[in-house]
């Protein structure tokens, strides 16, 4: 298949043909990179990509009427400047379907029947089995990076989380730009409940999730504060 388009050239009108899979490629390419980047604007896309803002404009018209993706305001920290806010992409619970396929369905009527079986510890207890994973990888790489969050984050990329550390004034936020539980956490936020825990545990810091893709937000975000230090007692 291939799609017509026609480009006009001082007073000549000629006609590219391109060929259909080469959009759906650039497609899956922007679709990726909000999901690895979290929220992005058609002009962080267009550099991200090397496209053209048109071209990208485009694509995400494409995805979006296909509901892959929605709009959204782009949030302001501080003071805003004049004028509208810049708009934002995001991934709709259909666009994260196209980059994996979790059994939810299966696994949800599972921890269903786990519930009425042993009640809400033995769900707890489950999602904290979950954990042992990330737990057993931690332990055997840790050693090797330079703090407990850098080695955090790479054992969550292995596990396919897409997550990376961003610097705020009071810490460190660890973000996951993909949860392949998502849709399952949303009934049982005992998933994401274990995995704060788990994070607290490892990096030996209380921390603090401020969002989650299960609860709609576009990235799941943690807070991991800026270690306090003590002051001497003379």
């Amino acid at each position: 298949m291939f799609l017509n388009t026609r480009v006009r050239r001082g007073s000549m009108t000629e006609q590219l043909v391109v060929p259909e899979h080469d959009d759906a490629s650039t497609r899956d390419r922007v679709a990726r990179s909000i999901l690895e980047h979290g929220p992005s604007t058609a002009a962080d896309l267009a550099e991200r990509l090397h496209l053209t803002p048109a071209a990208v404009r485009r694509h995400l018209t494409v995805l979006t009427d296909a509901g892959h993706l929605e709009s959204r305001e782009q949030r302001v920290y501080g003071q805003r400047g004049r004028g509208r806010p810049a708009k934002v992409f995001v991934l709709t619970d259909a666009g994260r379907e196209t980059f994996h396929h979790a059994y939810d369905d299966l696994a949800i009527r599972a921890l269903r029947f786990l519930r009425e079986a042993g009640g809400a510890q033995a769900v707890t207890a489950f999602a904290e089995h979950t954990m042992d994973e990330v737990r057993r990888r931690f332990t055997a790489e840790g050693a090797e990076y330079a703090t407990p969050a850098d080695a955090l984050t790479d054992v969550l990329n292995e596990q396919g989380y897409v997550a990376n550390l961003q610097p705020v004034a009071s810490g460190t936020q660890l973000c996951q730009y993909h949860c392949p539980v998502s849709h399952v956490a949303r009934e049982f936020p005992e998933l994401c409940a274990a995995e704060t825990r788990l994070f607290s545990e490892l990096l030996g810091s209380h921390v603090q999730r401020i969002a989650t893709i299960a609860h709609g937000d576009g990235v799941c975000t943690t807070h991991i504060p800026h270690p306090v230090e003590r002051k001497k007692v003379s």
